[in-house]
């Protein structure tokens, strides 16, 4: 599109989090205005730790914010998975994207505020929940649970797994429950019992469960995540600490002590749910981002570096194509044969018998689309 067209258009992007947030950046660097409308009253991930891959790093590059990204990061070299008791099954470097090798290993509350830090002011508006989404074909109308309205040409749907405009306008499946649940927190450094040595990020597998350790040496943490097979579906459900005992048993006797110290008020507990493949994630003014369009199991921990590579990739097409219409076909020609892949790899759980590399399907000849 040609720079006036670009500097014309009006952008809403429904939610706040990785994918609008990382979509609101490259946007607005297009020159279009963008609005951002978020549910919560106030910005605050909770969780553990991720880790940005390459790909994702290059990103931030580009729109200028990778030094506002990294300072809060800890630059991790590869992957390791262990058995239960330690002794290690495959250990890989991180697929590389260019010069860019490290994966940075970050808090979800850090990510988050950076990002929030390297948008225009008055950009977020928070208290904004979407009740309705009306689309007209060349503008789209929008009408939010505390009374406010906005009109916009584009709305980006980056509202998560539970995205109201991918139920009223694109699919009405409900997100499928996984059989696990995650129980994830942050330790300190000097509470990992000696196992936290580097910035390289450990899972550990046994009897259907996974560990991982991922270290923020910036804080002086370590992300505690214990993934486990669980039948009960309720999204978050009451566990106590002689639940995760037993989850653990078998395990490394300083993960199993890792795991008695814990604060339970500390730990995030969520029932892992993720969603089928949407078939289409564009009208001619809506597009869906990130976990609205392709939410995924967090066992290759792709949900948020899909989620900017979306935004980044929303971004070029606009700049490529001749109208929206066409940007938001090429964007989702562009990006959903890669989260298609994305998912089904992320709902191959792992045992010890089964893993036969560390990154199926993102080894460098992918690794650009990471």
């Amino acid at each position: 599109m040609q720079l006036s067209d670009l500097q014309n258009l009006k952008i809403a992007v429904i939610g706040a989090g990785y994918g609008g947030a990382a979509a609101a950046k490259a946007l607005s660097l297009l020159g279009a205005r963008v609005d951002v409308y978020e549910q919560a009253s106030r910005i605050r991930e909770v969780g553990a730790g991720i880790g940005l891959r390459p790909a994702t790093m290059n990103r931030f590059r580009e729109w200028g914010v990778f030094d506002a990204i990294a300072e809060v990061t800890s630059p991790s070299d590869y992957f390791e998975i262990l058995t239960a008791t330690g002794d290690p099954i495959m250990k890989e470097a991180w697929p590389a994207a260019g010069e860019q090798t490290h994966t940075h290993l970050i808090h979800r509350g850090d990510f988050i505020d950076a990002l929030m830090g390297v948008l225009p002011e008055g950009m977020v508006h928070l208290g904004h929940k979407l009740e309705t989404i009306e689309d007209r074909g060349d503008s789209v109308a929008l009408t939010f649970a505390n009374g406010a309205a906005a009109e916009a040409d584009l709305v980006v749907g980056a509202d998560g797994i539970r995205s109201v405009v991918r139920h009223q306008l694109f699919s009405q499946k409900a997100p499928v429950f996984a059989g696990e649940h995650a129980y994830r927190t942050v330790i300190s450094v000097d509470d990992a019992h000696g196992m936290v040595v580097d910035d390289n990020l450990r899972m550990y597998i046994g009897r259907g469960t996974k560990i991982y350790l991922l270290p923020l040496r910036h804080r002086g943490q370590v992300s505690f995540d214990i993934t486990a097979l669980h039948p009960d579906g309720t999204w978050a459900r009451e566990v106590t600490k002689e639940d995760l005992l037993r989850t653990v048993e078998g395990f490394d006797e300083r993960l199993v002590n890792i795991t008695r110290d814990l604060d339970m008020d500390t730990v995030n507990i969520r029932a892992v749910y993720d969603i089928d493949p949407v078939g289409t994630w564009h009208s001619d003014s809506v597009v869906l981002v990130g976990d609205a369009a392709h939410s995924m199991l967090h066992h290759q921990g792709q949900g948020a570096n899909s989620a900017i590579e979306d935004g980044g990739a929303l971004a070029d097409a606009l700049r490529e194509a001749g109208s929206v219409k066409e940007a938001l076909a090429l964007y989702q020609a562009t990006r959903k044969p890669v989260t298609d892949e994305l998912q089904r790899i992320s709902r191959q759980g792992w045992t010890e018998d089964e893993i036969d590399e560390v990154f199926p399907g993102q080894r460098p000849a992918t690794a650009g689309q990471e």
